[in-house]
């Protein structure tokens, strides 16, 4: 099926979701996890970095790499992509719902407007343990990581580390939105990870995939189209 076909269902529909992944950024500059030669995964194992067990092990190097990450981020800007997405909430409030498994904050910077971020922003941070008094009293000591000056309470990237829980209330509502839409555009994800993936499964609606290589999600499509963010959805979410 052609774009136009997909263009009159988005016409069509009263609810749209879009659930995006690392190729929705690529466009962008942000590297994706699984790229075996240029990935941010490709000098380090993720179980180094993206854990709690690696943060308590050695804090300040975990610290300083998402520092990096957040360097890294903070120079990249929204693709014609996010920006295509933005545009359409804007003239159609309240129709499509961002999911995204990105944590670079690019669907936000574009000015999508309540976007559902299941893996966190690495642009935040949180405590690593739960807050005290005393945490909550006092701006934390600067370090690597800061800390409280009270308990030595760590500060930790607001990120979904390997083995942890995705956020409830996010995630009860990314359930609730894929549930109840007509459609959902399904958009530069691997689908190999869950929960996030199991939004395309879930729903009744539509799905269509938009990625430049097959998928995971690719069997759970009404619609495969084959291209990159920023090429097909300024595309489909023209009026």
């Amino acid at each position: 099926m052609t774009v136009d076909v997909v263009r009159g269902w988005l016409r069509a529909a009263d609810r749209v979701v879009l659930l995006s992944g690392a190729g929705m950024s690529a466009e962008s500059g942000v590297p994706t996890f699984r790229d075996a030669q240029t990935g941010l995964w490709a000098k380090f194992r993720p179980e180094d970095l993206a854990t709690e067990d690696a943060f308590r092990r050695d804090p300040r190097m975990v610290w300083d790499w998402y520092a990096m990450r957040r360097e890294m981020v903070a120079k990249v800007s929204p693709n014609a992509g996010h920006l295509a997405v933005a545009a359409f909430q804007q003239r159609h409030p309240g129709r499509l719902t961002v999911a995204t498994q990105n944590v670079d904050g690019l669907h936000q910077g574009a000015g999508s407007p309540g976007v559902l971020a299941l893996h966190g922003n690495v642009a935040e941070d949180k405590w690593l343990d739960a807050s005290r008094p005393c945490c909550l009293a006092q701006t934390p000591v600067p370090g690597h990581p800061p800390s409280c000056a009270t308990c030595g309470n760590l500060r930790r990237p607001a990120v979904v580390w390997f083995g942890e829980m995705l956020p409830a209330d996010v995630l009860a509502a990314a359930e609730e939105a894929a549930a109840a839409c007509d459609l959902m555009l399904v958009v530069g994800t691997s689908g190999v990870v869950y929960p996030a993936a199991g939004l395309a499964r879930a729903t009744r609606g539509r799905v269509v995939v938009v990625n430049p290589v097959a998928s995971e999600l690719d069997d759970a499509a009404d619609v495969v189209l084959r291209g990159t963010a920023a090429t097909l959805l300024p595309q489909l979410l023209e009026d």
